[in-house]
């Protein structure tokens, strides 16, 4: 690693949140099981603003084919029930109660393939922020060599550090969509 390069350690870091973030995305994708997951990028319109279901309720797993929240406040149950059938995961919730039931229907062969393409969207996604990481630390690196900082051999050795490290991210992210398609496929 040559010193007086763009950060190559924040670079990975960016690049890694990129990969990170397409995990927690794929968690929201559900495969035919209830997962808490699948409601964790829920948000809720409460008390004048955008809140986390998790800061409104508890969302628990009773069995592989319900989930619940237990909302706090009674008079946000109605919200809750509205921003979960709102974010298009193709679930019916109902009110029982301070509690939404939220059953979870077995995936038909069609929703498998529609939740394969979401899939590949958020995987496209991850891909192009991390191209656009390379594309900033490429840009630091022209910079440096126009202002004679670095020479083009450190420039040209650099940029092949760089490109390594977004293949080798690029490919997590391929693996990772990978993995998924076949849990949403194979159940």
């Amino acid at each position: 690693m040559i010193e007086n390069g763009p950060d190559q350690k924040d670079l990975a870091r960016r690049m890694n949140g990129a990969h990170d973030v397409l995990l927690q995305e794929f968690s929201g994708l559900r495969t035919g099981r209830a997962s808490t997951n699948l409601l964790e990028h829920i948000h809720v319109e409460a008390y004048g603003s955008s809140m986390p279901l998790s800061q409104v309720g508890t969302v628990s797993a009773p069995d592989a084919r319900t989930l619940t929240v237990q909302v706090w406040d009674q008079s946000l149950v109605v919200a809750v029930d509205k921003a979960i059938q709102n974010a298009n995961l193709g679930l019916n919730p109902f009110v029982d109660a301070q509690m939404v039931r939220v059953p979870i229907p077995e995936l038909n062969e069609e929703r498998r393939l529609e939740m394969t393409k979401i899939a590949g969207k958020y995987a496209e996604q991850a891909r192009i922020a991390v191209r656009n990481v390379r594309r900033d630390g490429m840009d630091t690196l022209k910079k440096l060599e126009k202002e004679h900082d670095i020479s083009k051999d450190e420039h040209r050795d650099i940029g092949d550090e760089i490109q390594q490290l977004t293949d080798q991210t690029i490919s997590k992210i391929d693996d990772a969509l990978h993995k998924k398609e076949h849990d949403i496929l194979a159940i």
